[in-house]
């Protein structure tokens, strides 16, 4: 039996066709100027093979310049999507700047970058966004901690946050009791020692920013990190623990250094549980 095809059915078929080919899913890794606000920054996305997902937005620690941020990026991207053993999620992983500017500046590349997974990445990417967590570590760890109280999302993952308590710090290198570090340097260059000028230096630690976390929060910090954040870990704990206008926040304190997150086995389990759960 032969099949004849009049010329509007096989165009009709064609363009069937045609438009199955674009919409297959893809997966790819590619680096990308986002722009939210007028701020810019470069994102590091990893998108599965499907168009319909949620995201995991992932911050890196402290780099020296930032010609090292893209690396950054691109570690922090591989060690969150090491552990990550749920449904596949996209990850973006922020490249935020880190050198000509003080300490917590870069929270406005943290934000633009939230607000555009929020409300630009479903036409950009052509992707249907689902749920959306925050996960960072060090000082990742501090801007998302920061970005909860800002905006709520699905969840937060903080490993081993901070610089927790800046006076503290940055009043030991004045002191020579460590070494010197650009962070306060450039502190210092423009509010002067911490014995004259301690507020500011407050006002960008960890430690004012343990109230109104709008998403439910999970610390997870290694009892053998340096002695600079194990000192004001007890503090930052139950300064959030008292916290009344905040979500939930849970505690994970294990046996490990300041990437405890990443080599521990029951902290990769309580990471999953906790974007699993939400």
């Amino acid at each position: 039996m032969k099949f004849f095809y009049t010329p509007i059915l096989l165009l009709t078929l064609l363009s069937c066709k045609k438009d199955d080919q674009v919409e297959t899913p893809t997966a790819y890794r590619i680096t990308k100027n986002i722009t939210y606000n007028n701020i810019s920054v470069d994102v590091i996305i990893d998108k599965p093979a499907i168009n319909n997902l949620d995201v995991l937005i992932v911050f890196h620690g402290t780099v020296r310049s930032d010609s090292e941020i893209i690396t950054a990026a691109n570690t922090t991207l591989d060690s969150f999507k090491s552990i990550l053993n749920i449904k596949p999620m996209m990850i973006v992983s922020v490249a935020h700047p880190q050198e000509n500017i003080l300490f917590g500046d870069n929270i406005i590349q943290a934000e633009a970058a939230l607000l555009w997974v929020k409300n630009k990445a479903n036409q950009e990417l052509g992707i249907t966004v689902g749920k959306i967590f925050l996960a960072g570590h060090s000082q990742g760890g501090y801007l998302v901690t920061r970005l909860n109280t800002m905006h709520q999302t699905n969840g937060v993952i903080a490993n081993s946050p901070g610089p927790l308590n800046l006076v503290y710090r940055c009043g030991l290198e004045e002191n020579g009791q460590v070494q010197s570090s650009a962070t306060c340097l450039k502190l210092k260059n423009v509010y002067g020692l911490t014995t004259a000028n301690s507020s500011a230096y407050f006002e960008r630690s960890l430690l004012n920013f343990t109230n109104g976390f709008k998403s439910d929060i999970l610390f997870i910090q290694g009892l053998d990190d340096s002695p600079i954040q194990l000192h004001s870990w007890p503090s930052f704990k139950q300064e959030v623990l008292n916290c009344t206008t905040c979500q939930n926040s849970q505690f994970v304190e294990i046996p490990g250094g300041h990437t405890a997150l990443f080599t521990n086995a029951s902290a990769k389990t309580k990471f999953n549980n906790f974007i699993n759960s939400r």
